[in-house]
C-alpha cells in the first residue's frame, strides 16, 4: 500500500508540482498551509488537472495535513522553516520529513547562503530530534518542471539522510515523480547540496532559461 504524502507550503510553485505527480502517480496526497481556505483552493484547482482515475488531493491546515500523513514533505521558504518545524514538532514524530527547504537570502538568491546550522536540513533534524527521519530531497530541481505529470524531468535529485532505509523510501518518491534518485550520502551532505539551488538560479540568469538542472554521470539508471 503506498504511503500518504502531506506537503506543508503545497500551496506554492515546488509543493504544489510535487503534490500533483505524486498524486497522479495514484499516491493518496494532502497540500497543507497556514490558511486552510488557501488549501482547498489549491486542492481544487489541481484536482482540475487529474483524471477521473486518480486520487484527488485534499486541503487541510498543517497540523490537520501532517496528522493524516506518514510522510511529510517541507517546500516552505526559509524565513518560515524554524518557526514551521516548531509548531508541527509533536506531530512529526515518528514520520519521514523530507525537507525541500534552500536557505535562500532574498533578494541575493543567486548567491550561497550557509546559514548557522550548516544546511535547512541539518537544522531541520536538530529541532525535531532522533524520533523524525529527516531526508534532504528536490532542492535542486525547477519548479517549471513539475507543472505538467506526464512530462519526464531529465535531472537528477540527490538524496541525503542518516537513515538508509528512510533515504530509499524518499528514492521511490523521486522515481513515483518522474525523476532519478540518487543517493547522496549522510544529511550533512545537505550543505553541499543546498548550495547548488543558487548557482542554478545564475544559471537561469545568464543563460536565459527557467530550469537549470543536474544530472550525475557515471552511475547507470537502473541502480539506486
Amino acid at each position: 500500500m503506498l504511503p500518504s504524502i502531506s506537503i506543508i507550503g503545497g500551496t506554492g510553485a515546488e509543493g504544489s508540482g510535487l503534490a500533483l505527480r505524486w498524486a497522479y502517480s495514484g499516491y493518496q496526497v494532502t497540500i497543507g498551509s497556514r490558511t486552510l481556505d488557501k488549501a482547498l483552493e489549491k486542492a481544487a484547482e489541481l484536482n482540475i488537472k487529474m483524471p477521473d482515475t486518480k486520487p484527488q488531493l485534499v486541503g487541510e491546515d498543517n497540523l490537520t495535513a501532517v496528522k493524516a500523513s506518514q510522510i511529510v514533505v517541507l517546500t516552505v521558504p526559509y524565513s518560515a522553516h524554524r518557526e514551521t518545524l516548531l509548531d508541527l514538532k509533536e506531530n512529526l514524530r515518528g514520520k519521514i520529513l523530507i525537507d525541500v527547504t534552500v536557505p535562500l537570502m532574498p533578494p541575493k538568491v543567486d548567491q550561497v547562503h550557509i546559514p548557522a546550522g550548516g544546511a535547512a536540513g541539518l537544522e531541520a533534524q536538530e529541532i525535531l530530534g532522533s524520533d523524525v527521519k529527516v531526508v534532504s530531497a528536490f532542492q535542486n530541481i525547477s519548479a517549471a518542471h513539475l507543472q505538467d505529470p506526464e512530462m519526464n524531468i531529465d535531472c537528477d535529485v540527490l538524496v541525503c539522510g542518516n537513515d538508509s532505509s528512510a533515504c530509499e523510501e524518499v528514492i521511490d518518491l523521486v522515481e513515483a515523480a518522474g525523476m532519478s534518485g540518487i543517493h547522496a550520502g549522510l544529511l550533512v551532505n545537505a550543505i553541499a547540496i543546498e548550495s547548488l539551488t543558487p548557482v542554478l538560479i545564475s544559471l537561469n540568469k545568464l543563460y536565459k532559461i527557467r530550469d537549470a538542472g543536474i544530472r550525475v554521470t557515471g552511475i547507470s539508471r537502473t541502480e539506486k
